[in-house]
């Protein structure tokens, strides 16, 4: 029937860098909530992808370790769109290998 439910979603085409880009939004307190921006490859400035993040959207931003020693993107307020946009309007990666979380 085609589809196999055990076939790892890093084994499809189109997922650039065999990584797909989380991009979640994590409630803070009353209103206020960030974005994170998960899973960018290794070889991207990640310092310089949060500078136009924080120029382009006019929020704040802050790259940050997580435990597996992997960069991650935080930015101030809701931004899921705007990163997916951006991220495929500069050709980092394809908008199949980006995946928006909490819609």
């Amino acid at each position: 029937f085609g589809i196999d439910a055990f076939k790892d979603a890093a084994d499809e085409p189109g997922a650039s860098q065999g990584d797909k880009i989380h991009v979640r939004v994590q409630q803070r307190n009353g209103r206020k909530c960030i974005t994170t921006v998960a899973g960018l490859a290794d070889d991207l400035d990640i310092k310089r992808i949060c500078k136009a993040f924080k120029k382009n959207f006019s929020c704040n931003g802050a790259v940050q370790k997580d435990e597996d020693e992997s960069e991650v993107i935080q930015l101030s307020g809701d931004q899921r769109t705007n990163v997916k946009e951006f991220l495929v309007d500069q050709e980092i990666c394809h908008s199949d290998a980006v995946v928006l979380h909490g819609f």
